[in-house]
């Protein structure tokens, strides 16, 4: 089922500013940036270290490009800080279903496509001990800033 902890989702106001102070602090480098148009979100993500399954673990940083979007509406309401945590797993659809069958609310019906051609969906935080909850496929991806 569940393999690693894929990324932890953190929501900021300017992520140039938040970058600085993950390299400048912690040394972590940017590995991938992108703009998801769809969640409304320009996003850096920052590799921590690989994994035993092939993948890697990550920081998510999350700048809302729009102010109806679900990451600056959680800003507003909450200010800076961890926004969610992502779950790695090789098959998000029947990770997702089995999740569904215990009782927990599964955000999308059919997964989204998420951070780097990845394959997403959310658990409902009420159904997760108050925790936005992400499942992740990944999808083989190199490196790249945008």
């Amino acid at each position: 089922m569940l393999t690693r902890i894929d990324h932890i989702g953190i929501a900021c106001f300017d992520l140039d500013k938040t970058v600085e102070f993950y390299r400048s602090t912690y040394g972590f480098e940017v590995f991938h940036t992108e703009v998801n148009e769809e969640q409304g979100v320009r996003e850096a993500m920052l590799k921590i270290n690989e994994t035993s399954d092939g993948g890697a673990s990550y920081l998510q940083l999350l700048e809302p490009t729009r102010k109806d979007s679900t990451v600056a509406k959680w800003l507003a309401k909450n200010g800076e800080g961890v926004h969610h945590i992502a779950f790695g797993t090789a098959d998000v659809d029947s990770d997702a279903a089995a999740i569904k069958d215990k009782g927990v609310r599964v955000l999308y019906e059919e997964p989204r496509r998420g951070s780097m051609g990845s394959r997403i969906t959310f658990l409902h935080p009420k159904d997760c001990h108050g925790v936005l909850t992400e499942l992740v496929t990944s999808a083989p991806v190199e490196p790249s800033e945008h």
